[in-house]
């Protein structure tokens, strides 16, 4: 058996960058973990859809909100946490989340078994600094982590939640 280090991760510590919306922080990876599970956190503004409606095959994913008020499209569900509350979105489901409020959110997510962080490590790399990203670098990044991306979910959840996707022109 290996013994791995301790660790400890201060609130300003682990890389971070911006995933369109949301923000990410990794806090623990599939190596530091043994493939168990990942975790990132992701800020997010208000106001802000995370996602278009997508889907693992691998990974169950669980979001404890630390702050705000955090809306999830859980298959045809709609569900809402707030702090404390951990949400449940399991592999297979078509699924999405948002921040429901108008002040920041953040939630840790985690991810099992580990893996789907390093998605998000090569995300950061393909989205440009202005202007739309690449769609067939997206849709092709998504495949080799089976993850199916519904952009046509995109208007009508904007309208359904009063949400918007993508960054804010600045």
């Amino acid at each position: 058996m290996s013994v791995r280090a301790a660790k400890v991760l201060g609130p300003d510590a682990g890389k971070t960058g911006l995933l369109g919306s949301i923000g990410v922080r990794f806090m623990v990876s599939g190596a530091e973990s043994a493939g168990g599970f990942s975790l990132v956190e992701h800020p997010m503004p208000p106001r802000k859809l995370a996602a278009p409606l997508h889907r693992h095959s691998r990974e169950d994913e669980y979001s404890f909100v630390l702050e705000g008020r955090v809306g999830a499209l859980l298959g045809d569900e709609v569900v809402y946490g707030q702090a404390g509350d951990l949400i449940f979105k399991p592999r297979g489901q078509w699924h999405t989340f948002w921040n429901a409020g108008d002040a920041p959110a953040r939630i840790l997510e985690i991810i099992s078994p580990a893996g789907f962080e390093r998605y998000f490590e090569e995300l950061l790399d393909l989205l440009p600094k202005a202007g739309p990203p690449d769609p067939k670098a997206i849709a092709s990044l998504a495949e080799r982590y089976g993850l199916e991306l519904d952009f046509a979910s995109l208007p009508q959840l904007a309208k359904d939640f009063g949400v918007t996707f993508g960054r804010d022109p600045n």
